[in-house]
């Protein structure tokens, strides 16, 4: 059975800089990494190989220098890499995201019966968590958020045990096969590439498959298949704190220049009447 992985090349969220007159992100000289939750989903796709004998194979959509992140996942143990990238899928939002995610997917379960699809929780330069929930819905897999175990995997009645961190609790949870299955990054310790598997990693084939290959509709991916679109970015506006009776020392004192000012500011409003 084969265990797909989606990963994302993202920006060095510590090194980002946004162009103060476009509004948008400086590219130039940026470092780019796997994105930190995917690493998690990652390894336990691997962990998975390891314990079940499955076939991993590894995903991502972005410009074709994402081909150096795929690489890395070779050298960690991957099967297989495909790089889904095309002008025609620039520009993408998360729906028109998983759309593309979700057809590569489909294809890949054609030629191999799937037991999971397995990422991050989120990405850190979108930060929404919609893409994988949106690729279980576009497939009509079991969904499961959250996780940070997988309990069992029972291939032959099909179906996956796995513990959610939700708030301040855990729970276990049983779902049918196929599922999607989204990790936080407490779920695993990550392992290190052996220096053989970074030599065979250099050499190892990367798939390309661009719109020609998957033959989607134009309109469904890329800027023309988003609902939504950023207008702009920026860095929000520091307003320097006030300091409010300075002096006093009573609480009470304190507290009830603190009402006035407020009220008088409307963020309160306050009914004499009552």
């Amino acid at each position: 059975m084969l265990v797909v992985a989606c990963i994302k090349q993202v920006p060095d969220t510590t090194q980002v800089e946004i162009d103060p007159v476009t509004g948008t992100l400086k590219r130039e000289g940026v470092p780019f990494i796997m994105n930190p939750f995917d690493v998690h989903a990652l390894e336990e796709s691997l962990r998975l190989k390891d314990r079940y004998g499955f076939r991993v194979a590894v995903v991502s959509m972005g410009p074709p220098n994402t081909e150096i992140t795929l690489r890395k996942s070779l050298a960690l143990g991957v099967d297989e890499a495909i790089l889904l990238s095309d002008r025609a899928f620039g520009g993408a939002d998360t729906l028109a995201t998983s759309f593309v995610l979700a057809e590569a997917i489909k294809q890949l379960h054609q030629k191999n019966e799937l037991a999971a699809v397995i990422c991050g929780r989120q990405t850190i330069d979108g930060d929404t968590a919609q893409v994988g929930p949106g690729i279980a819905t576009r497939l009509g897999f079991s969904q499961l958020t959250l996780v940070d175990r997988i309990e069992d995997v029972d291939v032959v009645s099909k179906k996956v045990r796995v513990r959610r961190k939700v708030g301040g609790w855990r729970e276990i949870v049983e779902a049918p096969l196929p599922a999607l299955i989204a990790v936080v990054r407490e779920i695993n310790r990550l392992r290190y590439p052996t220096v053989p598997r970074r030599l065979m990693a250099e050499k190892a084939p990367v798939s390309l498959w661009d719109n020609k290959e998957m033959k989607l509709d134009e309109s469904m991916v890329g800027l023309r298949g988003s609902a939504t679109q950023v207008r702009r970015i920026f860095s929000p506006e520091r307003v320097k704190g006030e300091i409010l009776g300075d002096g006093l020392n009573e609480p009470e004192d304190a507290a009830n220049l603190l009402l006035g000012n407020l009220i008088e500011k409307d963020v309160l409003y306050f009914n004499s009447n009552r």
